[in-house]
């Protein structure tokens, strides 16, 4: 299919869709979103559906002949949860192959797509091409709208396969050239994966999987380019860069776990790219200082979710006094009353782990996945922190990586070795800011126990091992890097 046929037939909107498409997704999408790892309301009835928005990328009859192309947005409403919207890329068979049954919604009974069986189109190798081509062509379809960066290049031949990595999303990889990553639970706004991967590439970074093309809803809106009701675009999809041959930084430290191995050298050159990520970061974008209110409700909002943790998660209650002192000392701090210095606050990665660094070929480091935490909500992912809240995690993916395996010892090598190189570049050392980095670690320690409680109850020893060390921390106090071992007080 041509870029040009896009041009000739518009898309149909969610406005012009006959009235039935919700009545007779409704019953379909009950039985399949539950079974999907990105959705987020498991183990929670579903009340309702509204169709936010619904573009026929393809109508059953058209280029396709009997299949169908359909773009919707939905709000899934449940008990005790606000309500969630979630992007569907749906493709509608008469009669689907058995390579797609698999991906099956099932057959629709009335409406529009009256006795097609829809499926998740972005397993159909046939409708992931037919995103790609649309991809190449900048411009509107119904509410969505495409963008291309001016460079990129598009050889012929690229074929689309799902990939097959857990993640709160949906990516597409297109030969060995580029991936797309589908949202699948959206927010009004850009999201943060866009937004800094796109600005670490303008910078010329070559830490980060440039983005080359991208697409967005726009609220129903009926001009070229600014949304409805002044509210920005939602991010829905982004093609980046594909790293081929590239190996994860989890699967590599897990390797060296089960060695006992040295992997010093290679957690120095993550702590080095993750701190030209975050010069790149201050420069493209706004910095500011953390005055003491602001760092006041830093610390208080991680009280209030260690309250809410230890309430949920009875094995966290013996600790949560005295992890409470690592957040009374970042208020000290902020109140200029605790030992450490000015607190800046800058774009960050947001939810930095072993897992979201790619180690290339010629032994380059490279951070994907800008998105932050999936569960936070869009403004706060997007809302500037100190840079340590990156640091913190990557010091618990470590301490991850060796309890999975059972060599406690290597985390502390290695924690160390990540920080030495960070220094290296960024020319502060992160074990002489012992107040943010205890009360940052001890945080994302809180955040892991409430998430393996409700998902991974096996793993809930790694981070209530991590909360006995932080809660039976003394009161910290500056240190060189020959005075610690573990950078962490």
């Amino acid at each position: 299919m041509s870029d040009s046929s896009w041009t000739r037939v518009p898309a149909v909107t969610g406005r012009d869709l006959v009235p039935g498409l919700l009545r007779s997704l409704d019953p379909l999408l009950r039985g399949w979103l539950p079974r999907q790892r990105w959705f987020a309301g498991k183990g929670l009835p579903i009340g309702d559906f509204r169709l936010a928005a619904a573009t026929e990328l393809v109508p059953p009859g058209g280029r396709l002949g009997p299949l169908g192309l359909l773009h919707v947005l939905v709000d899934v409403e449940q008990p005790g949860r606000p309500p969630d919207c979630y992007q569907l890329l749906l493709g509608a068979h008469p009669l689907l192959p058995s390579a797609l049954v698999r991906t099956a919604l099932g057959p629709a009974v009335g409406g529009p797509y009256d006795g097609l069986t829809l499926y998740d189109a972005p397993h159909d190798p046939r409708m992931a091409a037919l995103l790609l081509e649309r991809l190449k062509l900048p411009g509107r379809s119904g509410d969505l709208r495409f963008t291309t960066e001016p460079t990129a290049e598009f050889p012929p031949g690229l074929a689309p396969r799902v990939s097959t990595a857990e993640q709160s999303n949906t990516s597409v990889v297109y030969g060995d050239r580029y991936i797309l990553k589908l949202f699948r639970r959206v927010s009004p706004g850009t999201n943060p994966d866009l937004e800094l991967s796109l600005a670490l590439a303008r910078a010329g970074s070559r830490r980060v999987a440039e983005p080359v093309a991208w697409f967005e809803g726009l609220d129903g809106d009926d001009g070229d380019s600014a949304p409805a009701r002044g509210r920005e675009p939602t991010t829905l999809g982004v093609l980046q860069r594909f790293l081929p041959g590239s190996s994860d930084g989890w699967a590599l430290a897990l390797a060296s776990v089960a060695e006992d191995g040295d992997f010093r050298a290679e957690a120095a050159a993550l702590g080095r790219a993750t701190a030209e990520v975050h010069q790149a970061l201050a420069s493209a974008l706004p910095v500011h200082r953390l005055d003491d209110r602001a760092l006041e409700r830093v610390a208080a909002a991680m009280t209030r979710r260690l309250e809410e943790t230890a309430a949920e998660v009875p094995a966290v209650r013996p600790f949560a006094g005295a992890l409470r002192s690592a957040y009374d000392d970042l208020a000290k701090l902020g109140a200029g009353t605790g030992p450490g210095g000015v607190v800046i606050a800058q774009r960050i990665h947001g939810d930095l782990h072993l897992g979201q660094a790619l180690r290339g070929p010629d032994g380059e480091w490279v951070l994907i996945d800008f998105e932050g935490e999936p569960a936070r909500p869009l403004a706060e992912r997007r809302r500037p922190a100190p840079p340590v809240q990156d640091v913190a995690g990557m010091l618990r993916s470590f301490d991850y990586a060796a309890h999975h395996s059972g060599n406690g010892p290597w985390a502390a090598r290695h924690r160390d070795a990540f920080c030495a190189g960070y220094a290296g570049v960024a020319g502060t050392d992160p074990r002489e800011q012992p107040v943010l980095i205890r009360a940052f670690e001890t945080d994302k320690a809180v955040y892991e126990a409430r998430y393996e409680a409700r998902h991974r109850p096996a793993w809930l020893p790694i981070p209530l091992s991590a909360l006995a060390r932080l809660a039976a921390s003394p009161a910290p106090s500056p240190l060189s890097a020959s005075e610690s071992e573990e950078c962490s007080p």
